[in-house]
């Protein structure tokens, strides 16, 4: 086993996966094309949106990806800071309202 699981580049090993389900993989491939291609919503919209949520998901790859991927569609790097903190922002929240749970208990 690998003493880190999130290496930089490492993702080469994701081909076996599609060469043991490539007809899903293709699938899998062409739904993100369609969800990120343009629509009623931009495809710098949707990136700058992808860069918010994967902070909340806190995917290392997926950050790397749809930074590079906004970079391409003409987002600033201002805009992509402002999408980072939209996902440290609900991140946070999401937080705040669970604390509900504990102080519902501090009652008895």
């Amino acid at each position: 086993m690998k003493e880190h699981f999130y290496v930089k580049g490492d993702q080469t090993h994701i081909g076996k996966l599609a060469e043991l389900k490539p007809e899903t993989t293709a699938s899998f491939r062409a739904f993100q094309q369609q969800v990120f291609g343009e629509g009623a919503l931009s495809a710098k919209t949707k990136e700058l949106i992808a860069i918010g949520v994967t902070h909340v998901t806190r995917c290392p790859y997926c950050i790397d990806a749809h930074v590079k991927a906004a970079k391409k569609v003409g987002a600033s790097d201002e805009e992509i800071a402002e999408a980072i903190f939209v996902g440290v922002a609900l991140s946070a929240a999401a937080s705040f309202a669970h604390s509900r749970i504990a102080m519902n208990n501090l009652s008895g």
